[in-house]
């Protein structure tokens, strides 16, 4: 059964050692294996605005999936929104339930916190990861909203 737990500051380098597997599952070399080092080391120390979920195939085994979720206030709802950024699994860990498990705590954590919607993002060539997110009650935007990135680096 899939283990989930909110990451402390002294699980960063678990959090950026899943993130730059992330980053090596799309073929990229950026951000740096220390970038991502750095990055988490100073948001995990900021819970109000970004946690880090770490999941484990069970109690016993080392962290095999994470979850970056972001918390900002709306003026639109009144309330906070939750923007799950980044969710990963490894290889071997996949098809055990671990990122339902993740998901099911993501949004277990955004209703906690009172939060009005919850959004993400997913290639649309990730088959597994739109159905997972589905099959959790997500949809696309629909009514001339779309989520657009303008990238500033690399």
């Amino acid at each position: 059964m899939p283990h989930v737990w909110v990451a402390e500051p002294a699980e960063a380098e678990h959090v950026a050692r899943l993130l730059v597997a992330f980053r090596d599952f799309y073929e990229s070399a950026w951000p740096s294996d220390n970038a991502f080092l750095a990055g988490v080391e100073g948001l995990i120390e900021e819970p109000r605005t970004t946690q880090y979920l770490l999941g484990a195939v069970d109690a016993d085994s080392a962290p095999a999936g994470v979850v970056q979720i972001r918390f900002r206030h709306s003026l639109w709802t009144g309330t906070e929104d939750c923007w799950i950024e980044d969710v990963f699994v490894t290889g071997t860990a996949r098809g055990a339930g671990l990122g339902r498990a993740l998901m099911d705590r993501a949004l277990e954590l955004a209703r906690e916190r009172g939060c009005g919607r919850v959004e993400l993002d997913v290639d649309d060539v990730n088959a597994a990861a739109r159905g997972l997110y589905e099959s959790l009650g997500f949809r696309e935007k629909h009514g001339g909203c779309a989520v657009l990135a303008l990238p500033l680096q690399g």
